[in-house]
Parts: structure tokens; C-alpha cells; sequence
């Protein structure tokens, strides 16, 4: 099959997903390194990184089973962190909605910079489709490559915190999140559930205090006064 569009029209496409794939295998690397630092078997994290690639997900999984939330705190975090993946399909499905192989492996390599690449590239669906499958794949041999410098290197890191280590999964977070923060009704949902999780973790379970932090999305619901005002 000939390839959607000629590669010298992308240079800057491979340019900028080769920046990116950089920055993923790094963070790849701190999650094999604390994976197994904090006991796991190499294999885990290797097979979440293959089966799972999402990098955030596994994070919350990680943090949570870690501090001793258990496994089902742990996969509830890590599916509350995937939800956002729900509008991304809707945004981008289209691309890879062909045959059902391509659904389910388009399925499995959505993540934010794939969709970000594809809605980058506008109306022209050529070459949309093309970054959506271009950045996918670079993005996931970095982030797995990463995953495994990252066990090899866990096992000789005696403290990852000492290393910094344990502030990739928070850094992540926080860099998905501070774009959004310039939106007032986005902003009063991200203090209202950090202000639930803090009043509420020296006394409930690890992982539950996380959980219902989602409360604060009520911050951020639509209000009568709103719908007015754009129907006006």
C-alpha cells in the first residue's frame, strides 16, 4: 500500500514527534526505574507499558498500588485517568475506523499526542491519518525502549526518590493540566478537588482521598446563567 502522503512534505512532522519521543522515553525510563525499585517483577511494567501505553495511567496504577491503595484502587485511578481518552476517539476515530484490525490497534495507540499531531493537521484527512499512525508508532517504541532502560537501570537505584524519580508522575499530570487552567470553570474544578483530596487523606484509605477529588468537577458544571448567555 503506498504511503499517504510523500515523506518530504513531513519533515517537520518526524522533526517534532522525534522532539516529543525524546521527552516520553524519558519519563518511560522513570516508570520502569520506580516499577522496580518498588518490588515489581520486571515483567510487570514492561507488559502495562505494551498492553496499556498510557503513560499516565500506569503512573496512577503505580503511585496508588505502591502506597499500599491495592489493586482495585490502583485500576479504578488508572481508568479515571484514561477516561479522557473517551473524547479523543470521538475526535480523531475517524482516522482509523476503517477495518477492524485498524480499530483495534488505532484503539490501543490513542494518546494525547497522537490526537494532538492528527487535529493539528486539520481538514486535509491524509495526511491527518498519516500523523495520527506516524506519531503512534514513534511514540510507542519510545515509550516502551524507555520502559525497559528504565527496569535495567531500577535495579541498581538502591533510592529513586533521590534521583527525582518520583516527581515524573506528578510533573506529567501537571503538565497535561496547566494548559487547561487558563479556563476559569477548569481552574475552580482543579482547586476544589485538591482541596477535597488534602482535607481528606489522614483519614480515609490510600487512593480514596484521589477518588474523591472528582467531586470538584461539580466546580466546573454548567450553569443556567451560562446557556442564557449563549443562547442570547
Amino acid at each position: 500500500m503506498p504511503f499517504p502522503f510523500p515523506p518530504e512534505r513531513d519533515r517537520d512532522l518526524y522533526r517534532d514527534a522525534a522532539a516529543m519521543a525524546v521527552g516520553i522515553a524519558i519519563v518511560g525510563a522513570s516508570f520502569g526505574a520506580l516499577a522496580t525499585a518498588a518490588g515489581l517483577p520486571w515483567w510487570i511494567p514492561v507488559a502495562m507499558s505494551v498492553l496499556t501505553f498510557a503513560a499516565t495511567s500506569q503512573f496512577a496504577m503505580l503511585a496508588v498500588v505502591t502506597a499500599g491503595g491495592g489493586i482495585v484502587a490502583g485500576l479504578v485511578a488508572g481508568v479515571l485517568v484514561h477516561l479522557r481518552h473517551i473524547p479523543y476517539g470521538l475526535a480523531v476515530g475517524d482516522l482509523y475506523w476503517d477495518k477492524w484490525w485498524t480499530r483495534l490497534l488505532g484503539t490501543h495507540m490513542l494518546i494525547d499526542q497522537s490526537t494532538a499531531f492528527a487535529l493539528a493537521a486539520g481538514k486535509d484527512r491524509r495526511r491527518a491519518k498519516a500523523a495520527f499512525w506516524i506519531t503512534s508508532v514513534i511514540m510507542f517504541i519510545a515509550w516502551n525502549t524507555g520502559t525497559v532502560v528504565g527496569v535495567l537501570a531500577g535495579a541498581y537505584i538502591a533510592d529513586p526518590d533521590a534521583l527525582g524519580l518520583d516527581a515524573a508522575f506528578p510533573a506529567l499530570l501537571l503538565a497535561l493540566v496547566l494548559p487547561s487552567l487558563k479556563d476559569r470553570d477548569t481552574l475552580l474544578a482543579v482547586i476544589a478537588g485538591s482541596a477535597i483530596a488534602v482535607a481528606t487523606a489522614p483519614f480515609l484509605p490510600t487512593g480514596l482521598p484521589v477518588l474523591l477529588a472528582l467531586v470538584g468537577l461539580l466546580a466546573a458544571w454548567p450553569r443556567g446563567g451560562k446557556k442564557k448567555e449563549a443562547g442570547a
